[in-house]
């Protein structure tokens, strides 16, 4: 309960903006009408969950209302509530991260600058090793001196290497010996750090389509896990970030930070629907315990539970 009621805590201002403009329209609609359907669209759109998640849960709610044969407005939270819950679920056979402890796991971080990868890659480093993975890490960001030291600093925090080289250098030259060095050492995971500079699309692509070659020369036998981290105070911007890195790799997850500072957390309904990538870790705090693995369900029960409390 200590998790969940951070989690609670943490969704307080998506649920502010989102949840209770929800709960206000049905409470001044008594009956189920179509303007009652438009004002629920509307209030989604608001909420940052996208028009085209919104239009399509409102449809699927018109026809539970039909199939249940509904007709107070109150009933249709805990109908929300099941259907924002079932799009989270998704298919459900992709939650969490794939790390295996008798092979050799690459997990390969991307997103724009600003959106806490490499705070994420400290506390995924950290997590790791709590769970006896023997981690190493590289700094694959070359164009940010700060980047590099605060990696740096994330790896005397933890305790685990981090394989680097000097601002400006090529990135690729720091993932080859990345590679080499997990292919050589006992350490089971390599976490890579990558720049995610969005003015030039191109060099973005050509840096991150040569990581991805290097790993699949050096390192053909590991599991690889893609993981885009968005910050969700960013809303609507945060879809836009993750069709583009969709264009450039194979996103197998992502991880979404920053959920207890915002409003605008219904985006990861509009996410997960949209772009049909689970959603495997979320951000809920500053401490670096606070990355925990999403479970659908029970952000659903987090979400639409301070009424119900």
């Amino acid at each position: 309960m200590g998790f969940f009621n951070k989690l609670k805590e943490g969704l307080t201002k998506t649920r502010q903006g989102f949840v209770e403009k929800v709960s206000t329209v049905l409470t001044f609609n008594k009956t189920i009408d179509e303007d009652l359907f438009e004002e629920l669209e509307e209030t989604l759109i608001q909420a940052d969950v996208g028009v085209n998640t919104s239009m399509k849960l409102v449809e699927t709610m018109r026809r539970r209302v039909k199939e249940r044969k509904l007709k107070d407005a109150s009933q249709l939270r805990e109908v929300m509530k099941e259907e924002i819950a079932h799009i989270l679920v998704g298919d459900n056979d992709e939650l969490g991260l794939n790390v295996d402890k008798d092979k050799k796991n690459v997990i390969l971080v991307v997103g724009v600058n600003g959106a806490g990868k490499t705070t994420t890659i400290g506390k995924l480093a950290h997590r790791l090793k709590k769970e006896n993975h023997r981690v190493l890490l590289a700094a694959g960001d070359t164009f940010r001196a700060a980047a590099i030291d605060q990696l740096l600093i994330w790896g005397q925090r933890v305790g685990v290497e981090v394989i680097h080289n000097q601002e400006g250098s090529d990135p690729g030259a720091v993932v080859f010996d990345a590679c080499k060095s997990l292919a050589s050492r006992r350490d089971n995971v390599l976490i890579i750090d990558t720049a995610g500079r969005l003015q030039n699309k191109t060099n973005l692509m050509e840096e991150l389509r040569k990581v991805g070659k290097i790993l699949a020369r050096e390192l053909p036998e590991a599991n690889v896990e893609v993981l885009l981290v968005l910050d969700a105070t960013t809303g609507q911007n945060a879809i836009s970030q993750a069709q583009l890195f969709s264009e450039v790799v194979n996103v197998t997850g992502i991880c979404l930070t920053k959920l207890d500072g915002t409003a605008k957390g219904g985006v990861i309904v509009g996410i997960r629907d949209e772009l049909k990538i689970p959603v495997k870790l979320i951000g809920i705090g500053e401490g670096i315990d606070d990355l925990k693995d999403f479970q659908a369900e029970e952000f659903a029960e987090a979400l639409f539970a301070e009424e119900e409390a």
